[in-house]
């Protein structure tokens, strides 16, 4: 069965949503729309602090602990994940399953250490990859352990162009090719990844299926498809052409374009194999 996922950036304790993870503006309480999408039939729900700070971590862990009293369905949070401590005070708050992007890439051991304390289950992986000049990536490549001298390439969407994972919000380019990256961390013991394109966030112009089809495919864990929803077709197409497991979104939930129950009921009128909303 595919998934419906709704993705809830948090900013200061509030919903937020931007473009290109820029110009953000509230979309609510986030334990009140956490509450929403639970009685309307979400699959499953992603919280990312995406400005995480030390000062926030209490604030973050206390909307966990009010999420998992008031709603049923699971949800992963992500955000600011620096230590396997971090991880364990997330998952203690109630948290089902740990989304870690920046400290994976700086400390790859990370992912290990919480698929070997919570199980894979537990441990995701967000990977942002963006389209960038291949002579400008080459120039910071850097090899993984799983990559032999060439290493394996992810597709180009041109000759000069190349899917370059990035950190920090995607602020800061790694050197890091996206579709090794993600063969790597799976190796490490993710059992699944939030494949989030930079190219596409905010968009609404549909998935990028290109990237989201060749990670779908190269690894054997589920992949969500994330960044660039616009409407329950985008939906359709990522699922219809790529193998990716879920999709999550925001914009079209937050803002009611697409009520979870229409979003469910258009996919079903499709053929797509997901479970009703109620």
């Amino acid at each position: 069965m595919k998934r419906i996922i709704p993705c809830l950036d948090v900013h200061e304790g509030r919903v937020v949503k931007g473009v290109n993870f820029l110009n953000l503006r509230d979309a609510g309480d986030p334990v009140a729309v956490a509450r929403v999408y639970d009685e309307a039939g979400a699959d499953e729900l992603v919280f990312l602090d995406i400005t995480a700070s030390h000062e926030g971590r209490d604030i973050m862990l206390d909307m966990v602990r009010r999420v998992a009293e008031q709603c049923f369905m699971p949800f992963t949070v992500g955000g600011g994940i620096r230590t396997i401590d971090d991880v364990t005070r997330l998952i203690q708050a109630g948290a089902e399953k740990v989304s870690i992007n920046t400290a994976a890439v700086i400390d790859p051991d990370i992912v290990a250490q919480t698929a070997q304390r919570f199980g894979r289950c537990a441990t995701v992986v967000n990977i942002d990859p963006k389209r960038v000049p291949r002579e400008e990536f080459e120039s910071r490549r850097k090899t993984l352990p799983n990559e032999g001298s060439a290493g394996p390439q992810a597709p180009d969407p041109g000759p000069d162009y190349v899917f370059e994972v990035h950190t920090h919000g995607g602020r800061k380019p790694t050197g890091l090719d996206a579709l090794a990256y993600a063969k790597y961390v799976v190796e490490l013991g993710a059992g699944e990844i939030i494949l989030t394109s930079m190219d596409a966030d905010g968009t609404k112009d549909g998935y990028d299926i290109e990237i989201t089809g060749a990670v779908a495919e190269a690894v054997d864990v589920p992949v969500v498809a994330s960044g660039g929803c616009g409407s329950p077709e985008h939906m359709r197409q990522v699922f219809e052409q790529t193998r990716a497991d879920a999709a999550l979104a925001a914009s079209i939930f937050h803002y009611g374009e697409y009520p979870i129950g229409v979003t469910k009921q258009y996919l079903i009128d499709a053929g797509v194999p997901i479970r009703p909303a109620v």
